[in-house]
């Protein structure tokens, strides 16, 4: 079964619910690079215990976000999971407005947040600068002055860009290849 490559609007509160947690959100990262994986290399990856990890793989199936892997295993000790979809898009307008809602929409978008601040700060201090992946390294940001629509229209773009740079196929033995984290985030702010 492959992963589907279009981007799942998540609607359902129960969804956002299992993806708001730090450790969950680590695991789909690493399955997003990894593709399939076992819970004994998860939990190697994440040096977090197994039966945490197996906990964890069954939020995420029960939300289903994450499928198993049969085919992959070797024996039936063997346990393979893999991503349902490599990409989620969420809003917090998605969801009704009960206060239970509103409580998982605030904890999804400050894990999301601090996840993805924590890999820039990673970041700043390469291991090694002068590979290419650290000099490519960039950021940047814009003011705008947009719609709604607008704001919409630009997300689809660039998650499009995402999708076609994710998607492409690549040369798996090039020394100079490694994992990148790319991330953009558009919002109403003042300056």
């Amino acid at each position: 079964m492959s992963r589907s490559r279009a981007v799942r609007t998540v609607t359902d509160p129960a969804v956002l619910a299992a993806l708001a947690h730090p450790t969950r959100r680590r695991l789909m990262d690493v399955m997003k690079v990894s593709d399939a994986s076992t819970v004994g290399m998860l939990a190697d990856r994440l040096g977090v215990a197994v039966g945490s990890i197996s906990h964890h793989l069954k939020v995420l199936h029960q939300a289903d976000l994450v499928t198993p892997a049969p085919e992959l295993a070797r024996d039936r000790r063997e346990h393979w999971w893999r991503l349902v979809d490599t990409a989620l898009r969420w809003s917090s307008t998605g969801f009704d407005d009960s206060a239970t809602t509103e409580a998982i929409v605030a904890a999804a978008a400050s894990i999301g947040l601090e996840r993805q601040v924590e890999l820039a700060r990673r970041s700043l201090s390469p291991v090694d600068r002068d590979s290419a992946l650290a000099r490519a390294a960039f950021s940047t940001d814009a003011w705008m002055s947009l719609t709604g629509a607008e704001l919409d229209k630009l997300a689809g773009e660039i998650q499009q860009v995402l999708n076609r740079w994710r998607d492409r196929e690549v040369d798996k033995n090039s020394d100079e290849r490694g994992s990148v984290f790319v991330f953009a985030r558009g919002f109403q702010a003042q300056p």
